[in-house]
């Protein structure tokens, strides 16, 4: 069995333990190593139920349609420009957390209230709502414009979206900001001032959060599979 279906489908069940999940509406994907393709969740899976064998792989040289039977177009649409457009990428995390959606509706975006949040100081891009992603060239093409250099996303008014050099870095980077975002607005509620972080310490605490570690992601996700192991 492919080492990366494996890990992939691994990637479904954390989310899915965590209460990431959101029915069929969402997507995870990994490229694939010939950089031509990438796996992706079948449409009509939950994500608790995602094996490596029902994966589907996306040939991204062929049309968008001919996958729409079994892949939610709107997962094709975007996972194919980002990695079009960003070959250093190679995972993408598509979520719609209560949290992470909150947060993608206010208008202050993600706030540094928390070293959560801190990952993602001055590294966070936002996408405009613009109703479902059902057109290549010009939605899914602007999303991956507007993500940028960075690896990280709020699609206002909708969700998240995080990706990673490795799947083990994009699960780091979806996990940090599903927490800054519940911290936001259980924060939020409170309704009482807050601690403002400077500028300054925000970017040294960026910098040292990100070299923390030479893998990033690599020892959390080795500690999760041990959520796995324990549901068999």
């Amino acid at each position: 069995m492919n080492s990366l279906r494996l890990k992939l489908a691994s990637a479904f069940h954390l989310c899915a333990l965590k209460g990431w999940d959101n029915w069929t509406y969402t997507h995870i994907s990994a490229r694939l190593p010939d950089q031509t393709s990438f796996l992706i969740n079948r449409l009509n899976i939950l994500y608790k139920d995602v094996t490596p064998e029902s994966l589907v792989e996306v040939d991204m040289a062929q049309a968008p349609e001919m996958y729409f039977d079994t892949v939610n177009p709107t997962g094709v649409h975007i996972h194919k420009s980002i990695y079009e457009k960003r070959p250093d990428i190679n995972a993408i995390f598509h979520l719609h957390t209560p949290h992470g959606v909150a947060v993608s509706a206010m208008e202050c975006g993600l706030l540094p209230l928390s070293q959560f949040a801190l990952h993602f100081y001055d590294r966070i891009s936002t996408h405009k709502y613009d109703s479902l992603v059902l057109d290549e060239k010009s939605q899914a093409e602007q999303l991956a414009h507007d993500l940028g250099n960075n690896f990280t996303m709020l699609l206002e008014n909708h969700g998240t979206l995080t990706s990673g050099k490795t799947l083990e870095e994009a699960f780091f980077y979806t996990h940090h900001l599903e927490e800054a975002c519940r911290v936001q607005c259980l924060t939020l509620a409170c309704n009482t001032p807050y601690i403002k972080l400077s500028h300054e310490t925000c970017k040294k605490a960026s910098a040292d959060l990100l070299s923390f570690e030479k893998n990033l992601g690599m020892r959390d996700w080795n500690a999760a599979q041990t959520l796995l192991e324990s549901k068999k």
